[in-house]
């Protein structure tokens, strides 16, 4: 995966993780939401990672 795309899936983890912890405090469904959010961003992270690796190494 290259570094762009790394530091993208990153921000975007950390943002939602920050937003998470923000709204326990304001109200449980939304907290709940962005927490679902959050942990389908970084297995989509992980997901872009596998087939960018099995693309590379069915072409070399």
């Amino acid at each position: 995966m290259s570094k762009p795309l790394s530091l993208f899936f990153a921000i975007v983890s950390v943002l939602l993780m920050s937003a998470t912890a923000i709204s326990i405090s304001f109200n449980a469904w939304l907290a709940i939401l962005f927490a679902i959010l959050t942990l389908c961003m970084i297995g989509g992270g992980f997901v872009v990672k596998a087939r960018i690796r099995r693309r590379n190494e069915n072409k070399g």
